[in-house]
């Protein structure tokens, strides 16, 4: 098996690797990603590298944090608060004009309140706060002495299977109250999802880790206690977790390893129709032609991945800062296959959802943690390996992004705090992933050029501002006025979405669509989804929204001097539950070199 990090370069890519090689050396010494893939395929397969210079250059970095001191020769305190380290130094917090603002804080444990079961409003008959202790420390990413590996679910050997099977009893078989118990690792999620934390200090104000730019970095840290303390069980400090490559053809059917009923993999609340050999339905649009549906799914990579994004947050989601309420945005990949994943395998036998499909019980099934560790590689491919020339600059340096910080029990039972700015890098904190193709990386859909059924539709269909705020109940097609004749920078923005946060919710977004099959993706007219996974806020509803470059859609499309398009809006849940406030084209911004996007 070979990761990202070993291997030799395919025939005729040395000078390639040797560049990359270099521009991973900067990265990891500066806190910056420097590397600037182009649009090619092989570009994910040849980025290698000698492990021993890695490691150590990653220990060279472990071994000297950033100073503490900012450019005004004052001491940063969240820095001194947090006990910080990491790729970014002090220096941002004095350079970006929101320094002054405050970061999400951990939540206080001794504070945990009822979780709520969300397509209910009542509380849970379960206890998701964790286990109290008095001691918690700042959490410091040891030394990288050999890099743990994630697999291919699909492509693991008998003895992996074996060793993962007993890491998952074992941690089954703690004692309820131990905090790396099995159950108690699974109302982590439930209580920092399902409304069990306030921000401190700000009353009865949620802590979710969802539907932000704090999506990603929470699961990441979730997931590496998680392997660490499976680790330790079977006291094999290089097992690393398995993820689910529903991304690729080969792996879009349920892992075989979590089908046994004897297996402690096993989970019973799962969709009976959704077992293997059913095709994952990414975008849930009910098509049953397997061919199609793994057309979609590469549509649907494609989109989230590469063609939909216009700035980090575009992709990360939008920022969520103290005092703020929850759900200000989703970024691309969480309300895209993320959600569709835990809708897809979640039991519609049971009034929620369970186990995968609600959040406060997604945790008990092992399969979502094989789910989240491919979510987290497709941010490490959308960090590192992907095109830089559709979002140049791929960090986002705000304060209150790098130092909101959450705590979690390690694999000794200690509970530690962590920050975001942290685990900006997989290699950093010790973990990388096999290789596997990725065949959606060129699949863009195919021009569309007729343009007679457009024009039809766009006489039938009513100017936007003539509807909105509509509930979406059924396909509503309207017409949207440009911000600039022919192809431009632009951006499609639906704003004042407010959903029902109880419910499972999934639009999918088309323009100048050429003909009424919303059940095939593959297809030019497709731009991107909005959807998410039933969780609490203290109001139940929630507002967001979000927004979905046209440029490449443009470049895909006769759209000629067309002063408007026709925007499609296709739910694929059941009822209502979800209304849009409005829908307008705004041209894109230009890009804020502060790290933060407007």
């Amino acid at each position: 098996m070979k990761s990202l990090m070993d291997g030799k370069a395919s025939t005729g890519a040395e000078k390639r690797e040797r560049i990359w090689m270099k521009r991973y050396e900067n990265r990891v010494q500066s806190g910056e990603t420097k590397n600037r893939c182009e649009f090619k395929s092989t570009c994910f397969i040849n980025i290698v590298q000698t492990g021993r210079d890695r490691l150590s250059n990653l220990n060279t970095q472990l071994a000297h944090g950033p100073t503490n001191i900012t450019d005004r020769g004052k001491v940063d305190r969240r820095n001194m608060l947090f006990g910080l380290g990491g790729l970014y130094g002090a220096a941002n917090l004095a350079s970006n004009p929101l320094a002054m603002a405050e970061p999400i804080k951990p939540p206080e444990l001794d504070k945990c309140g009822t979780a709520t079961n969300l397509n209910t409003g009542k509380e849970l008959d379960i206890n998701c706060c964790p286990p109290l202790t008095q001691k918690i420390i700042d959490y410091r990413l040891p030394p990288v002495r050999f890099m743990r590996t994630r697999p291919s679910a699909h492509r693991v050997s008998p003895e992996y299977i074996f060793k993962y099977n007993m890491a998952i009893d074992r941690m089954k078989r703690l004692p309820a109250n131990d905090p790396r118990n099995f159950m108690q690792q699974a109302n982590i999620h439930c209580a920092y999802c399902n409304g069990a934390y306030d921000q401190p200090g700000q009353g009865t104000l949620d802590i979710q880790v969802h539907n932000s730019w704090l999506f990603f970095p929470f699961h990441r840290w979730y997931l590496y206690f998680y392997e660490r303390i499976l680790g330790k069980l079977i006291g094999d400090p290089t097992f690393a977790l398995p993820f689910w490559n529903w991304d690729n053809p080969k792996g879009m059917t349920i892992p075989p390893m979590f089908m046994d009923p004897k297996s402690a993999l096993y989970d019973e609340k799962r969709n009976q129709s959704n077992l293997p050999p059913a095709v994952i339905d990414l975008g849930l649009t009910g098509n049953t032609d397997p061919l199609q549906v793994v057309a979609n799914n590469l549509t649907i990579m494609y989109s989230e991945m590469i063609r939909g994004n216009k700035t980090a947050e575009d992709f990360m989601g939008k920022p969520y800062r103290e005092g703020t309420k929850p759900d200000p945005g989703p970024g691309a990949s969480e309300r895209g296959s993320h959600t569709s994943v835990h809708a897809w395998v979640g039991d519609p036998r049971e009034k929620s959802g369970e186990d995968l499909g609600n959040f406060y019980s997604a945790g008990r099934d092992p399969l979502f943690y094989c789910h989240h560790a491919n979510v987290d590689r497709m941010w490490t491919l959308w960090q590192y390996f992907l095109p830089s020339n559709k979002v140049p600059d791929k960090k986002i340096t705000d304060p209150d992004f790098l130092n909101a910080a959450f705590v979690f029990y390690d694999e000794n039972a200690q509970l530690v705090r962590v920050t975001v700015r942290d685990c900006l890098d997989n290699m950093r904190m010790g973990y990388d992933f096999e290789r596997i193709d990725l065949p959606w990386l060129d699949y863009r859909p195919p021009p569309q050029t007729a343009r007679a059924r457009i024009i039809k539709a766009s006489s039938d269909a009513p100017m936007a501002s003539t509807i909105f705020p509509v509930i979406l109940d059924k396909i509503v097609r309207v017409q949207v006025p440009k911000a600039k004749k022919g192809k431009a920078d632009e951006l499609l923005l639906l704003e004042d979405i407010e959903v029902d946060t109880t419910k499972l919710i999934k639009v999918d977004v088309f323009v100048n669509d050429e003909d009424d099959n919303n059940n095939e993706l593959d297809k030019a007219a497709y731009v991107g989804t909005y959807a998410q996974v039933p969780h609490k806020t203290t109001s139940k509803n929630a507002k967001t929204s979000i927004r979905l470059k046209l440029t490449d859609l443009y470049d895909d499309m006769d759209i000629d001097d067309d002063d408007t398009i026709v925007v499609t809006l296709v739910p694929r849940h059941q009822g209502g539950g979800i209304t849009i406030g409005g829908i307008k084209i705004i041209e894109a911004p230009a890009e804020n070199k502060s790290g933060s996007s407007s």
